[in-house]
């Protein structure tokens, strides 16, 4: 599957510019075992990248044009590289352009060059396409004009483009995964100062299966800012009270008794949600490494309880797939993932018995919803990465 989308994508570039190009980089999507919507709660989460790609095909030119089509979409975009960039109405392009804009703020120089990308990352499947296409730009560009950037600042970007490019008041864990994964590891990433250790994640018998219920509600951005915005301002009442309570990890549920009624009764959930969560994910790094997959398990189906009804990110089809997967004896655990309303599930799950779950789950799926539902088993993988030349 690597291999064919590297092909094709080199294969595109030549159409499309005439010309072999000087090198080509893959950029990971991600999934995120436990601790959804914490990571701009300066909370610690647990993602990994996964083995679904945005390939870049990349070529300086010695003008100042720059020249991006996007493969998938049959669909291309040119500029001068001394443009004030703005947002536009090709999401596509808004990752990408927020990336350069944000090298041209600054100051770093870059001559023209062509783009050709293509993707393996389901879209909208909450695997976080967006954040592989804005860093994969970010470190193709530091590459190929050797800006010398780390890849904390690569992740940085990423996450700015997205803010003020798309509109997604995002957190840093997607962008963060993208770049810094390994194979066969996870990363609990602290997202108030960004530290970060690497946790084994051999899964034995076991694997991750990833159930996508092929919808996606149209408030997933606005749901997304108005859940920022519930808690950000939460946060601030309860400072307000406890002035030494800096981040959510230092907030109990005592804390949240005293100001409870100032709060009101949904801003009470969200916070209690967070509070929850951000203790459940030193627990399951914990179950992770020593192979405790009922414990892992357990603590990931907590957490969609915790999405659905405090934190109200689930939707119907979801909260079913994951109601069927926790009936399933060889599931240790499933809950949504991702930003929320549509997207995939993510379910921790025995090997063998994996055909059986999907045609009974697509079965009830399609009879509860008249959706045929997707399905992808993933492996965790290595971070963004340029390819060595085999094409």
């Amino acid at each position: 599957m690597k291999k064919k989308l590297i092909r094709n994508t080199v294969s595109q570039f030549k159409i499309q510019f005439h010309q072999e190009p000087d090198a080509v980089f893959l950029s990971p999507g991600r999934i995120n075992i436990i601790g959804e919507h914490i990571d701009y709660n300066n909370g610690f989460v647990l993602p990994a990248a996964i083995n679904k790609y945005v390939c870049f095909a990349v070529k300086k030119s010695a003008g100042t044009t720059i020249r991006l089509f996007a493969a998938d979409l049959n669909d291309y975009y040119e500029f001068e590289s001394n443009t004030k960039l703005q947002p536009i109405d090709k999401t596509w392009v808004n990752y990408l352009i927020g990336v350069i804009q944000e090298l041209k703020n600054r100051e770093l120089h870059f001559s023209g060059f062509d783009v050709v990308l293509s993707s393996s990352i389901p879209m909208g499947s909450g695997l976080s396409s967006s954040a592989a296409v804005s860093c994969g730009m970010a470190f193709a560009l530091n590459e190929l004009f050797d800006m010398g950037l780390t890849r904390e600042t690569l992740a940085r970007m990423g996450q700015k483009a997205e803010h003020e490019f798309a509109g997604v008041n995002c957190g840093i864990m997607d962008q963060f995964a993208s770049v810094f994964g390994k194979k066969n590891q996870v990363i609990k990433l602290d997202c108030d100062d960004l530290s970060y250790q690497y946790y084994n994640a051999e899964l034995d018998e076991n694997c991750l299966l990833l159930i996508d219920s092929c919808v996606k509600h149209t408030h997933l951005t606005s749901g997304y800012n108005d859940r920022r915005q519930e808690v950000e301002s939460s946060f601030a009442i309860i400072q307000k009270h406890f002035p030494d309570v800096q981040n959510f990890r230092d907030c109990t549920s005592e804390h949240l008794a005293v100001v409870a009624e100032e709060l009101g009764a949904v801003r009470l959930k969200r916070c209690a949600f967070v509070i929850a969560e951000i203790a459940r994910v030193g627990r399951a790094a914990d179950a992770l490494n020593e192979k405790d997959f009922k414990t892992l398990g357990s603590l990931m189906s907590e957490t969609h309880r915790g999405l659905s009804n405090d934190y109200e990110v689930s939707c119907p089809e979801l909260d079913f797939l994951v109601a069927e997967a926790q009936k399933n004896t060889a599931v240790f655990g499933a809950r949504m993932m991702g930003g929320g309303f549509g997207g995939c599930s993510i379910n921790l799950i025995k090997k063998a018995a994996v055909p059986d779950f999907i045609n009974q789950l697509k079965t009830a799926y399609s009879r509860e919803f008249g959706i045929e539902l997707k399905y992808y088993p993933v492996k965790i993988s290595k971070g963004t990465a340029k390819i060595k030349k085999t094409w």
